[in-house]
């Protein structure tokens, strides 16, 4: 009984850990696209330039 719990239990961890990964890709990459989007998307400044679209 004790190692089907453990076997359960490993698989029920490696399935959330699979999941969490797996999530963090698709942000990742909807980061990505909207940082390339400020890129593409940045409006001009007051001298003719094109200023940076973030504050840092």
């Amino acid at each position: 009984m004790v190692p089907l719990i453990l076997v359960l239990l490993l698989a029920l961890i490696l399935f959330g850990a699979g999941f969490a990964l797996k999530a963090l890709w698709w942000i990742a990459i909807i980061v990505l696209v909207l940082w390339l989007l400020g890129f593409v998307f940045r409006s001009a400044g007051s001298s003719g330039s094109r200023g940076r679209w973030y504050r840092w």
